[in-house]
């Protein structure tokens, strides 16, 4: 199963203090650690908000809205995507995280909706361009 793992931001992160030499490096380290798992597909640190662009959609009409924004708690500060298990997995592995935070921090695990998941609306149509997309992303 694939999930997204989300590091939440925090008042450090949305202020761009940036993390010693000691945080970078065990981080480095646990990045490294996933790999040779075979778990870490992908992931990155992101800017804070005050560089985003927020797009509010209401019917037809699109709105954009400039950073920063406002409820840090709710922000993603980096991201991981990883192939696990299952959830229990997943788990195990953020426990192994240092904290990737200068102060208490929060980090969220989703699972990735699969096509499976849509089988009983699925139509031979969209499965057919799902998989075009999917081998186009693959090569």
């Amino acid at each position: 199963m694939r999930v997204v793992v989300f590091v939440k931001a925090t008042a450090d992160s949305e202020a761009e203090v940036m993390p010693g030499t000691d945080l970078l490096d065990a981080m480095t380290r646990y990045n490294e650690q996933l790999v040779d798992a075979g778990i870490m597909l992908g992931g990155d640190g992101l800017k804070p908000s005050k560089y985003a662009k927020r797009i509010r959609f209401s019917g037809p009409e699109r709105t954009v809205v400039d950073g920063p924004f406002a409820e840090t708690k709710e922000l993603v500060a980096g991201y991981w995507i990883w192939e696990v298990r299952d959830m229990d997995e997943a788990v195990a592995w953020v426990k192994r995280c240092p904290n990737p935070m200068l102060t208490d921090s929060d980090i969220d695990i989703r699972p990735v909706f699969e096509m499976s998941d849509f089988a009983e609306i699925s139509t031979p149509e969209i499965d057919a361009i799902q998989e075009r997309n999917r081998a186009r992303l693959e090569s």
